[in-house]
C-alpha cells in the first residue's frame, strides 16, 4: 500500500474515532447526570428537549418486543457484520470521493456507537428530542444524528452524480448546459 492509501486509511480511523468517542462521552454524560424521562429545556424553549431513554430495540424501537437469540442476532450480530463489511469497503475502495467517504465513515461511526451501547449496556441511551406543533422526532442521539448526516452527505452525492450524468448527455447532444 502506497503512503497515499495509508493516510487515507488513517484519516478515515480518525474520523470514525473521534466520532465514536464523542457519541460514548455524550452518552456518559447523560447516563451519569440525567434520570430516566427527566425532561430539561437547555436552551429555554420546548422544541428541543433533553430527556434520557433507554431504547432496547432499533430505530424508533423497532424489534424492542424481540426474544432472544432473533434480538441478539437481528440487532446485534446481524448489524455488526454489516459494520465491518462497510469498514472493510471504505478503507479499501481506493476510488471513492471523499465526500462519499466522509457519508460512509459518519454512517458508520454512528451504527459502531450504538452497537457499542447495545454491546456493553443492552439498551442504546438517547436523550434528544425536537418538537413543533407540525412535527417532532423520535428521541436520538450524537450517533444517530453522525447516521443522518451521513446519509444526507451521500444522498446529496449521488444527486449531484446524477445531475453531472444528466449535463455531460445533454452536452454529448450539443445542447447548451447550464451549470
Amino acid at each position: 500500500m502506497n503512503r497515499k492509501g495509508i493516510l487515507r486509511g488513517l484519516v478515515i480511523l480518525v474520523i470514525l474515532i473521534v466520532d465514536i468517542g464523542l457519541d460514548q462521552l455524550s452518552k456518559i454524560y447523560v447516563r451519569k447526570h440525567f434520570n430516566f424521562y427527566e425532561v430539561l429545556y437547555p436552551f429555554k424553549s420546548e422544541h428541543f428537549q433533553l430527556v434520557r431513554t433507554e431504547n432496547t430495540g432499533a430505530f424508533l424501537s423497532l424489534g424492542d418486543s424481540l426474544g432472544n437469540p432473533w434480538r441478539f442476532i437481528l440487532l446485534t450480530l446481524l448489524p455488526a457484520g454489516v459494520l465491518l463489511f462497510g469498514l472493510l469497503y471504505v478503507l479499501l475502495k481506493n476510488n471513492l470521493n471523499k465526500l462519499n467517504a466522509l457519508g460512509i465513515v459518519l454512517v458508520l461511526a454512528g451504527g459502531f456507537g450504538n452497537l457499542y451501547d447495545r454491546w456493553v449496556y443492552h439498551s442504546v441511551t438517547d436523550f434528544m428530542f425536537i418538537k413543533f406543533s407540525w412535527a417532532q422526532t423520535g428521541v436520538f442521539n450524537v450517533a444517530d444524528m453522525s447516521i443522518m448526516a451521513g446519509v444526507g452527505i451521500l444522498l446529496v452525492q449521488s444527486f449531484l452524480k446524477d445531475r453531472q450524468i444528466k449535463n455531460q448527455k445533454q452536452a454529448g447532444n450539443g445542447e447548451k448546459v447550464e451549470v
